[in-house]
């Protein structure tokens, strides 16, 4: 027998890992552990696993965490989206804050409807282009979406209000867009109880699949049962437990057993007169009909122009990337290399590298550079697509011949102080951290209208020795569009972005 105040105990464990997701994101700021806390509701995400195992073929040590989530849901159901996931327990809650139906409005909205098939179609979508190589899942995966919505939109706009999150204030391109996009997902709520979870949640479909044959589970006894639907009136997942329970739909959430007046409802094996159980709702061929267009529509997304077809200048990626292809089979998007950058440098790509690469990291030099000693990116990394590098590999220190490269620095003279206008500068030769610098000067005698001469420095990059690490464009003193500025040509990750090849 299930004790009555579960609900009770199920929301303390509810806040909890909600306060648990909130500080483990906010102690990357603070604490040295950088790598484990900041990924752990990443690697907790089977459906992270799943896909990254689709893309790249190989199962990335760190997500074997998610065997915790996995192993329990054979047994139990769908127990995550209730007790655990962050963005469940964030729908549920504001459910509840935007809650000014009636009774009856309650019972009404909590019944099954067809339009929760819908998680099911958008998974098989995502899981058919994860077969092709692309990594799409981190759009709407719950952990993956909060996790970057937190990154660059609510804690960014509440260290504005004055919270003092960040030592210094960070800044996100593409960062309101993000947060229109969890905004709406929450005001939905308003809509209908859960409505992200119900209707397009991937990993709670992926769940309920695994789900749908655990032996412990609602059960309702037909003969205590009065038909009165007071179970309805609290039901998370919309699951029917006052007829054939959908267990695939079950968020296990308890509220509907101390609901019930009559005790008809229990969690647990099955009794000599308890109500069978439905099976997963889902119209096969519209299932088969929705693998199929997007196994169509895949090569139109490849044959756009992206930075895997044409290698763009604007995508230069983290240190310890792979290869282009590679990355973007690998990067779900969670933002939380971003987070632990402590330049800000790392920012959400918009349409830079085509639509593939919606939200993949990228450095914008114009707000941060690289840290020529700081390998964090790739410590957090949660599927592998920025390698865990150490700092003698990122810096070419031995037993390590060369630097990591992350593109070339280009002066442009149009805009140069020393070029354009006879102003002495020397900024970027004196920030450039590379020994022997990879920026260099030569003084030479400029003439000027009145005829008279003086000697200015004038620089130079030399490309065998810039990192593109981008601290010159950062500190350039012409402020709207740098002097020097740095392309993704000549990187480590790709022996065809280079500006001469190597015979």
């Amino acid at each position: 027998m299930i004790p009555k105040k579960l609900r009770t105990i199920r929301q303390i464990y509810a806040i909890f890992f909600f306060a648990l997701f909130l500080v483990l994101l906010l102690l990357t700021n603070y604490a040295d552990l950088k790598g484990f806390e900041t990924s752990l509701f990443l690697e907790l995400d089977p459906l992270t696993a799943l896909a990254a195992f689709l893309t790249s073929g190989t199962f990335y040590k760190g997500l074997l965490w998610s065997l915790l989530i996995i192993v329990p849901t054979l047994f139990l159901g769908r127990f995550f989206c209730s007790w655990i996931c962050p963005l469940g327990i964030l729908n549920q809650f504001t459910s509840w804050l935007f809650n000014r139906r009636r009774p009856s409005e309650e019972y009404e909205i909590n019944q099954y409807r067809p339009v929760y098939r819908l998680k099911y179609y958008l998974l098989g979508a995502f899981l058919v282009l994860a077969l092709f190589g692309s990594l799409q899942i981190g759009l709407l995966d719950p952990i993956a979406l909060l996790a970057r919505s937190f990154t660059a939109s609510v804690l960014p706009a509440a260290n504005q209000a004055g919270a003092d999150i960040y030592i210094t204030q960070p800044v996100f391109h593409g960062g309101a867009l993000i947060a229109g996009i969890l905004v709406a997902i929450v005001l939905a709520n308003r809509l209908m109880t859960r409505f992200f979870c119900r209707v397009l949640c991937p990993l709670g479909a992926l769940l309920g699949l695994l789900a749908r044959r655990a032996p412990l589970r609602i059960q309702r006894d037909v003969d205590k049962c009065i038909d009165c639907n007071k179970c309805l009136k609290s039901c998370q997942g919309g699951c029917d437990p006052h007829a054939e329970l959908r267990l695939s739909e079950c968020h296990v959430c308890m509220n509907c057993i101390e609901d019930c007046p009559t005790q008809a409802l229990h969690f647990g094996l099955p009794r000599e007169r308890s109500s069978i159980h439905l099976p997963v709702d889902l119209n096969r061929r519209r299932l088969v009909e929705g693998a199929v267009a997007t196994a169509v529509l895949f090569p139109m997304l490849r044959s756009s122009v992206s930075a895997n077809s044409n290698p763009s200048p604007a995508v230069i990626r983290p240190p310890g990337s792979l290869s282009e292809e590679e990355f973007l089979g690998r990067c779900i998007k969670c933002a939380a290399c971003m987070r632990v950058c402590p330049t800000n440098v790392l920012q959400p790509a918009l349409l830079e590298g085509g639509i593939e690469g919606l939200w993949t990291p990228i450095l914008k030099n114009q707000l941060g550079y690289c840290e020529q000693n700081c390998v964090l990116c790739g410590q957090v990394c949660p599927t592998g697509a920025i390698r865990s590098i150490s700092v003698e590999e990122k810096i070419g220190a031995p037993p390590f011949e060369k630097p990591v490269k992350l593109g070339t620095a280009f002066y442009d003279h149009g805009r140069c102080l020393p070029w354009a206008m006879h102003t002495e500068c020397i900024v970027c030769e004196e920030m450039c951290p590379t020994s022997p610098k990879a920026i260099w000067y030569k003084t030479v005698d400029v003439g000027y209208r009145d005829g008279s001469t003086k000697p200015l420095k004038q620089p130079y990059v030399d490309p065998r020795l810039c990192i593109g690490c981008g601290i010159c464009e950062n500190k350039c003193p012409v402020e709207d569009l740098a002097a020097i500025r740095v392309s993704s040509v000549g990187e480590t990750r790709s022996e065809s972005n280079q500006m001469i090849l190597e015979r």
